[in-house]
């Protein structure tokens, strides 16, 4: 966790501190590096005590996923280059009570060293530059404290600042980075995405024939956008992160086949891609679909259908921006026979 970088020095204090601040997570609002998350289907709020002490959703990520995709069958999807959520970022997380709560444990403990310990007093108790846990501003902000992405990427441990104290109201310091913003939370929301697996239609389903066309084509009322909000109800910050389907990729499992169109990409128009095979279409081209040059034999196909995802997040705030494409598919068998002919 980033707080072992900032509570302990050495591997000999390691396991030590890892305990307190699980002991201490218990007990508080989070201990350093706790994730900030709130796992819900619906919109939740957090929020804070007559005396200022921060529940256990305020100042962590809370998330509506109310419209989200759901069942079995969906996934997250990946994004198609290089980039990938923040792997930490700094929150809200401990009123003046719940700090001093937590910290004066892990001082009295001894596990950090005595200088460790007097540099930590010196800085949050004797006015070095806080004084008293800044007690005379309870109800008026919070110490800031980092949180860590759930999956613990690479980068989970570089948010390692001490903790610092942030007036309601006013903006965190320009010089720490990652503090949390409509951006963020709408980076975030990335990870919560879940879209449906791809499962095109076939026609024929399932066993085809040697350069016999395959029409293909997806459920309109299956794939459709899909939105996860993410909120920080204490500072009253939110983002909206909001994916739409814009093309279905065939590839069909083998070079020996020809896809329609020729790129394999088919484009989503009004919700729907290709068409739906009906009695007449024989012998036409289908708008989405594959052509089999070779049998295949004993076995089958695996061919594999993805679907690409626009993916844009608004925030609170006003701003907002495009996120890469999000990418998830799946494969499924396609028996290929060769045409038998009679001959009399």
């Amino acid at each position: 966790m980033p707080a072992v970088r900032n509570v302990a020095r050495g591997a000999a204090v390691f396991s030590l501190a890892w305990v307190s601040v699980f002991v201490s997570q218990t007990a508080y609002a989070g201990g350093r590096g706790d994730d900030g998350t709130v796992t819900t289907g619906t919109q939740e709020h957090g929020d804070s005590s007559g005396d200022g002490t921060l529940s256990s959703t305020a100042g962590a990520i809370v998330y509506d996923r109310s419209k989200n995709g759901s069942g079995a069958s969906v996934g997250p999807v990946a994004a198609t280059t290089s980039w990938s959520p923040p792997a930490c970022w700094y929150a809200p997380k401990y009123s003046p009570a719940a700090f001093q709560a937590y910290v004066e444990p892990i001082w009295a403990a001894d596990s950090t060293g005595y200088e460790w310990d007097a540099q930590q007093r010196d800085r949050y108790v004797n006015g070095h530059p806080y004084k008293d846990f800044n007690k005379d501003k309870a109800g008026k902000g919070y110490w800031w404290d980092s949180y860590v992405n759930k999956s613990f990427p690479p980068g989970w441990d570089k948010c390692d600042e001490p903790y610092f104290w942030v007036d309601t109201g006013d903006v965190p310091p320009a010089n720490i980075p990652n503090t949390i913003s409509t951006k963020i939370l709408g980076e975030l929301a990335y990870n919560e995405i879940r879209v449906p697996t791809t499962e095109v239609s076939l026609k024929p389903a399932g066993t085809t024939k040697v350069n016999l066309a395959t029409w293909a084509w997806l459920d309109k009322a299956t794939f459709k956008p899909v939105s996860v909000t993410a909120s920080v109800p204490v500072l009253g910050l939110s983002a909206t992160t909001t994916a739409e389907p814009v093309s279905l990729k065939i590839d069909p499992g083998t070079s020996d086949a020809v896809t329609y169109p020729a790129s394999g990409v088919c484009e989503f128009n009004n919700g729907s891609v290709g068409e739906e095979y009906t009695a007449g279409d024989a012998g036409k081209t289908p708008p989405c679909g594959v052509k089999y040059l070779r049998s295949s034999g004993n076995g089958s196909y695996q061919l594999r259908a993805t679907v690409t995802w626009k993916i844009h997040w608004t925030g609170s705030d006003g701003n907002g921006a495009d996120l890469p494409d999000g990418a998830f598919g799946r494969a499924q068998d396609v028996i290929v026979q060769e045409i038998q002919s009679v001959n009399r």
